[in-house]
């Protein structure tokens, strides 16, 4: 077995971090735009003005951003060629995600509001793999440009994580559904034109059959933000919404009636594996730059680097990541030569671990720092709010743990790969 990082990958990876040099470190560097990135940085992405939302020129900087990489060939590697991509695979991404990650706060790569120059672009590939040939006409080229976009109405105020049990109806009425209930962390809302929006058609409370997703528009008569929710990490582009009798074609369907469930799900696990390895570049970047502290801050005559007491937790935290980071090379690897739906147990083990490591990592790096590392001079504090988040979303670390438990005492089952024994 070879565990090098592919020869063709490792190029591109070079060939990134200078389009990062030549393209978007100065972009970060002009019109004081690096206030988005230092100690200036919640206060100056948030706008207090309109309750909390992203500031409009935090935003625009982004979209440039993202502009120069799609016309370097970068924004859109995951996707098939026919659409502009680089056929980027599972691994590639990890390996990507991680690189960037490792390398600290900056406009390459902000996961706050999943900003990258390499596009984890979840609703384009969706809408390939979903739409119809109507909805592919509408939608596809401004998801590939990041003009358009849809937020994703799936989570309840009263139940959480239990998608199944959702309170959201549609009833059909000839050729239209009216849709009632509520939504909410509809992430996005505040400039998507459409909300995904989950709704049960049939069936009962915890059936996974039965619910469908409408592609709702957000102007419909009788759709309201309610509320902006401020969170940990501002700013706050996370809504809870509601709906009263909303009309919407029946075209408006996506993915087929009482099949909504498993259009999200089909891309549930290149999605977690994608962000598992952000916060494993989370990690060590804190890890990184705790290391370098540590030898240059002398106190009490000796580098802080000679004690135990700063060693070894940072020893037991870069353990953890060179046993993660083969986790899911391993893991990624298998998703693309055996499906993504083949490992899910693994991938479920390197979500919730990396991004309670990467926490973990973060709050070490704090202490290391000391009173520094506790300031917004350093960028601890925004990574471990941030990360935290993702202990809770993208499927809250119990669900995971959860979701192991299932395949490891056989109450769910998965293809196993070729040459590994079923258990």
């Amino acid at each position: 077995m070879n565990f090098d990082i592919p020869q063709e990958m490792q190029a591109y990876l070079d060939e990134l971090d200078q389009f990062i040099e030549d393209e978007i470190k100065p972009l970060e560097q002009e019109n004081d735009n690096i206030r988005f990135f230092d100690h200036r940085r919640e206060d100056a992405r948030t706008d207090w003005e309109r309750n909390g939302l992203p500031n409009e020129e935090w935003e625009a900087l982004l979209v440039e951003a993202k502009r120069r990489a799609d016309a370097a060939g970068h924004y859109r590697y995951p996707l098939p060629k026919e659409y502009g991509g680089q056929e980027g695979t599972n691994l590639g991404m990890a390996i990507i995600r991680e690189h960037f990650a490792t390398k600290g706060l900056g406009l390459h790569n902000d996961l706050q509001n999943e900003h990258s120059i390499v596009g984890n672009n979840v609703g384009l590939l969706l809408m390939i793999e979903y739409g119809t040939d109507e909805q592919k006409a509408e939608w596809i080229d401004g998801l590939a440009e990041g003009k358009m976009g849809f937020a994703f109405g799936i989570t309840e105020p009263d139940h959480g994580s239990d998608a199944t049990h959702m309170e959201t109806t549609a009833v059909r009425d000839g050729d239209e559904w009216i849709i009632n209930g509520s939504k909410t962390w509809n992430t996005g809302i505040h400039k998507a034109k459409h909300d995904l929006i989950f709704a049960r058609t049939s069936g009962k409370a915890g059936d996974g059959n039965g619910i469908t997703a409408f592609l709702t528009p957000t102007t419909s008569d009788g759709f309201a933000v309610e509320e902006m929710l401020w969170t940990f990490n501002m700013p706050t582009d996370h809504g809870r919404v509601s709906m009263q009798d909303v009309r919407v074609p029946n075209g408006a369907i996506f993915g087929g009636e009482g099949r909504g469930l498993g259009v999200v799900q089909h891309f549930f696990n290149e999605n977690r594996i994608r962000q598992a390895a952000s916060s494993l570049g989370a990690a060590q970047f804190c890890i990184n730059e705790s290391i370098q502290y540590a030898q240059e801050r002398k106190p009490f005559g000796k580098p802080l680097s000679s004690n135990q007491g700063i060693q070894f937790p940072l020893v037991e935290l870069q353990t953890q990541c060179e046993m993660l980071r083969a986790l899911i090379h391993k893991t990624a690897w298998q998703m693309d030569t055996y499906g993504a739906f083949s490992v899910s147990d693994k991938v479920s083990m390197c979500n919730y671990w990396a991004n309670r490591l990467c926490c973990e990592s973060a709050d070490r790096a704090m202490q290391v720092h000391g009173g520094l590392g506790y300031s917004r001079h350093k960028p601890f504090e925004h990574i471990y709010r941030h990360h935290r988040r993702y202990r809770i979303t993208e499927g809250a670390e119990e669900i995971q743990m959860r979701r192991v438990a299932g395949y490891l005492f056989g109450f769910m089952n998965q293809r196993a790969p070729k040459g590994v024994q079923e258990s």
